[in-house]
């Protein structure tokens, strides 16, 4: 792009306005152009991007020259604000995430804080937060709050279901601009499931004959928590002339 400018000078001859000089810098040149009444004017040309997250404003001091001997000149000073463009995504703070959650977390917890800047200003920096494209199910657990990047949980978790998910979330700016990052939620176990008793088979009556050793009944025992919070110890009560053997 290029502004123009025009200094007067009521001398005539080589007293005149003769040519303009521009104060050294790394984004404007400048062309002297002559109108077609003769007068010389000044063209403020572009000659590198501007980057206004760099530098807002620039001052400049344009100088007007005539011919006499010695010669004068006059000065002008130059403010050029640099307004903004939407040429910054957003930036999170971190491009993954790695969260762990106990079984037992209520609804409505707070899973954690995820934030995102952006380099622009006004509605280009404004950050609304959100998902990106995950299973129904994912949908279901989570909500993430659209101004300050808040993940929060909907709905119970259970261990023995979904041992982990991966929840994408999305920054966009108000020029359009999108960044992502990811959240792995590994979910920890808890103690709620009580064992489980099957009774398999059994032999009833048992002869008074039989032999130690006889195996009188099946159970099978189950726990649906895992680690220690899944190992089952089988015990008798009362008085009975049998015992428990593991099988496996």
């Amino acid at each position: 792009g290029a502004e123009s400018g025009r200094a007067a000078d009521p001398d005539v001859g080589s007293n005149s306005l003769q040519g303009y000089e521009l104060e050294d810098n790394q984004y404007f040149a400048l062309e002297v152009k002559q109108s077609e009444e003769g007068s010389k004017f000044a063209e403020l040309v572009l000659r590198h991007a501007l980057d206004r997250e760099r530098e807002q404003s620039l001052r400049l001091v344009l100088t007007a020259l005539d011919g006499g001997d010695p010669p004068r000149s006059g000065t002008a000073q130059l403010l050029i604000n640099v307004t903004d463009a939407n040429d910054n995504a957003p930036v999170f703070a971190q491009e993954r995430y790695r969260v762990s959650l106990r079984e037992n977390v209520p609804p409505g917890s707070v899973v954690l804080h995820i934030s995102a800047t952006d380099g622009d200003e006004g509605s280009n920096a404004r950050i609304t937060y959100g998902f990106g494209e995950m299973p129904a199910k994912v949908l279901q657990k989570f909500a993430v709050n659209a101004e300050n990047g808040t993940v929060t949980l909907r709905e119970a978790l259970d261990f023995e279901d979904t041992r982990s998910y991966t929840v994408l979330v999305e920054a966009r700016d108000g020029g359009g601009l999108v960044a992502h990052c990811k959240v792995q939620l590994e979910v920890l176990d808890v103690n709620d499931n009580a064992p489980e008793v099957t009774l398999t088979s059994v032999s009833s009556p048992v002869p008074e004959d039989a032999p130690p050793g006889t195996v009188v009944a099946l159970l099978k025992v189950r726990d649906r928590d895992s680690g220690e919070n899944g190992r089952v110890r089988c015990e008798l009560s009362g008085e009975a002339p049998v015992q428990i053997v593991a099988s496996s």
